[in-house]
Order: C-alpha cells, then sequence, then structure tokens
C-alpha cells in the first residue's frame, strides 16, 4: 500500500490555514514579539519562526526590522481609526444638540477606545515599549498615535467653544485618559479580576467625564 505523505510546506507559506496574506501573518506575529520584549530583543529569525516562514520570506516582504518595526504601529493605526473615526464624528456632531447629548456622545467615544484596547491588548504593549525610549522612533507617535490624539483634542477644544463644557487644555485631558485606559489594560495583563475591573474601570472613565465637564450652570 502507497504511503500517504503530507505535502511540504513552501518556504513563503505561513502554516495557518487561513486567509490572511503572508505580509499581514508576518506582521501580526511581529507586533505580538514587540508588544511582548520591545524593539532590541527580538530578531527577525524569531519572527520568521513564529509565523512559520523563512527570514528571507520576512526580508522580502517588509524589509528591515525598523520596517517591519513601523509595519506593526501602521496596522494598529489603521485598526484604531477604524474603531475610532466614527465616535469621533458622532462627538462632533453631537455638540449641536447640547451638553446632554455631547455628553452621550463622549461618554461612547470612550467606550470606543475602552474596547479597542481590551480587545486588542498588544497595542499597548507596543506602545508602553516605545516611550520607555522617548528619543527612539520618535517618529512613530507623529505618524501613528498623534492624528487620533488631535482629533479628539479638537472634539473638546469645539465643545469648549460652544460652551457645552470647559477644557482649556484638551491636550492635557485626552494624554490623561489615554494613560489612564493603557494602565487598566496593563491591570487585565497581569491577572486582576478581568470582569470586575472592566465594569469598574468603565464607571470610573463615566465618573471622570462627569465630574470634568459637569453641566454648564
Amino acid at each position: 500500500m502507497e504511503r500517504m505523505t503530507t505535502p511540504r510546506r513552501g518556504p513563503g507559506r505561513p502554516r495557518r490555514a487561513d486567509q490572511r496574506t503572508t505580509p499581514e501573518v508576518i506582521v501580526e506575529a511581529a507586533a505580538g514579539l514587540f508588544a511582548r520584549r520591545g524593539f532590541d530583543a527580538v530578531g527577525m529569525r524569531e519572527v520568521a519562526a513564529a509565523c512559520g516562514v523563512d527570514v528571507a520570506t520576512v526580508h522580502h516582504h517588509v524589509g528591515t526590522k525598523a520596517a517591519l518595526y513601523e509595519c506593526c504601529f501602521a496596522r494598529v493605526f489603521a485598526a484604531e481609526s477604524e474603531a475610532l473615526t466614527r465616535a469621533v464624528a458622532t462627538a462632533r456632531a453631537g455638540l449641536a444638540d447640547g451638553p446632554g447629548p455631547a455628553m452621550a456622545a463622549l461618554h461612547e467615544l470612550v467606550d470606543v477606545f475602552i474596547d479597542f484596547l481590551e480587545d486588542r491588548p498588544e497595542v499597548t504593549g507596543l506602545w508602553l515599549r516605545r516611550w520607555l525610549e522617548p528619543d527612539r522612533h520618535a517618529e512613530l507617535d507623529a505618524r501613528y498615535s498623534e492624528p487620533l490624539y488631535h482629533a479628539v483634542e479638537q472634539v473638546l477644544a469645539e465643545a469648549d467653544a460652544a460652551g457645552v463644557l470647559s477644557e482649556p487644555q484638551p491636550h492635557l485631558a485626552v494624554r490623561s485618559l489615554v494613560w489612564s485606559v493603557h494602565a487598566h489594560v496593563v491591570g487585565l495583563l497581569s491577572g486582576a479580576n478581568g470582569a470586575r475591573q472592566r465594569r469598574e474601570f468603565r464607571t470610573f472613565a463615566h465618573r471622570w467625564l462627569d465630574r470634568m465637564y459637569p453641566p454648564p450652570a
């Protein structure tokens, strides 16, 4: 009886049987590694092994390790932009309806951001590793975090100008909340009571907004 053999995997094909392209698999694997260990501790051969291709294939699709690192942040930025763009637009539109609807839209915007980071904790890992070395890869902030920060800051600035709320320093408000959510995700990763912490943090974030921006007298 003829012995059946499993076809050998080609050098450029990932082991995963899904519909993603090889570059997508490479970037996803690299993002997880960079998030856990940082830029210097991850080698291209390790990335190749993690996604089931040879190292030449990794270089072919993404180039250098620095280019791959940037691809990870670009991937995160695309996903985050998709998640937040509608919520930002809704918040901006809510300004015309007065303080109540505007605050409800801000609550929703914060919820969308919290949901995004809870579902993708590697995003927190990537950014915290990046920020441990403030002067290194600093261009990534300008490309992949500041545009979203500025979009939310603009909503707060427009709300302030319309008299819906009072926020003279929207850049500080946005960064403070972003860091708070990242800290929350770190807590989840450390093994905290996930369901309880998720509920409590959501309540805290809403309370923070309500106390920061009470209805105008």
